[in-house]
């Protein structure tokens, strides 16, 4: 029995305990992709929280100053993979402004139902890998079949189920199949028919509210200092939606309800993303009843080697995660000068630093998931 040895396993009172560095990423499955969290824990519980970002950095900014215009939109659909559609939207919004270019109206409707569209898409992902996230998996598989009937709809009128690459410059790639809109508004309403079958899943579920109702606690003033937007800061009371606020494409003829909350809680967050899809897909059926009753080209016809004048431009859109802006600045050469993104997930990953400090380990996952980022967003 001598040869035993008193060895202390836990910590106590008067104890003092070191600090413990954790890294969570960049190769995990709850970051979205290669995102790092440097985080200092005493205990169960995190003191200081540090995002790494920059190891999926494709350099997309400096390789858009080497491509034609009709080119970059290839690149830009690509940074926030889930919103490829709203990506392209803002690149030739952007040139079309600066080229002074007038957009057909039926091309305008197409792209407003399109973008809605392409917003549910996104928010049902979210929607079925954030429960996935946090222990429930049955949610899974109710938002992709909510998502494989839409992607069937979008694949039929652009032929990519991710990236679309259906939007040029002066309006559309081409004219949309034959009866597409009466399909796409029977694809609406029966994902508007079953959607209830995912939100009575998850929205009350008792194990849900346990882990998401005030955790992760974003405040209004905190999501304004660091930009953060989309559904994001709206669950933290911000009333914030260029679409109603700044109208671009259809959006001022139409009237859009911006659905908000004010406890700015992971719960909050998934609320908001939830009922904005009931209210995304209203406003696409609306915009393809408008279709139609429009007739004419969805495009401009174009020179051969598109120049847009010398100057620059910034246009902003509504993106699925929030607001994405593009700054435009031309020489007058038929590539872009330099081409700037601000991206949606950018700003919100920064709130991390504010929000995961103070809560326990497990609850990192929560708060994590719930900040709805692409890491090729951040990236870029």
């Amino acid at each position: 029995m001598s040869d035993l040895r008193e060895m202390t396993v836990g910590t106590g009172a008067g104890l003092d305990t070191a600090d413990m560095v954790l890294n969570i990423g960049p190769q995990h499955p709850s970051t979205h992709g290669v995102l790092r969290l440097k985080l200092i824990l005493d205990g169960e519980r995190v003191v200081a929280c540090e995002p790494i970002v920059g190891y999926m950095h494709r350099g997309a900014e400096k390789l858009f100053e080497v491509r034609d215009y009709r080119q970059i939109i290839v690149l830009a659909n690509r940074h926030d993979w889930l919103s490829a559609f709203s990506n392209e939207l803002g690149v030739v919004l952007a040139v079309e402004r600066l080229m002074g270019m007038e957009v057909p109206e039926r091309a305008v409707w197409l792209r407003t139902a399109l973008a809605e569209l392409n917003r549910v898409l996104n928010h049902l992902m979210f929607l079925g890998s954030y429960p996935l996230e946090i222990g429930a998996i049955t949610p899974m598989f109710y938002a992709f079949r909510e998502r494989e009937t839409l992607q069937a709809v979008m694949e039929e009128v652009s032929g990519g189920r991710i990236h679309y690459m259906f939007n040029r410059v002066g309006g559309l790639k081409e004219e949309v199949p034959a009866g597409w809109t009466r399909r796409a508004r029977e694809a609406i309403d029966l994902v508007r028919r079953r959607l209830p079958d995912l939100d009575n899943l998850i929205r009350r579920n008792e194990i849900f509210l346990a882990r998401t109702v005030g955790v992760g606690v974003l405040t209004a003033e905190q999501a304004a200092a660091y930009g953060a937007s989309g559904p994001v800061a709206r669950a933290s009371g911000l009333d914030m939606d260029l679409r109603r606020d700044e109208p671009y494409l259809a959006y001022g003829e139409l009237d859009v309800p911006v659905v908000t909350r004010t406890t700015g809680d992971c719960h909050a967050r998934f609320e908001v993303l939830l009922d904005q899809v009931y209210a995304s897909l209203d406003l696409a059926a609306q915009c393809l009843d408008r279709v139609d009753t429009i007739g004419g080209p969805v495009n401009v016809r174009l020179p051969k080697v598109v120049k847009a004048p010398e100057g620059h431009t910034y246009a902003w859109t509504e993106n699925p995660l929030g607001l994405n802006g593009y700054y435009l600045v031309s020489r007058g050469e038929k590539t872009p000068w330099r081409m700037k993104l601000r991206t949606a997930s950018y700003a919100n990953v920064q709130a991390l630093a504010t929000l995961i400090p103070g809560c326990l380990v497990p609850d990192l996952i929560a708060i994590l998931g719930s900040m709805f980022f692409v890491v090729g967003d951040i990236d870029k």
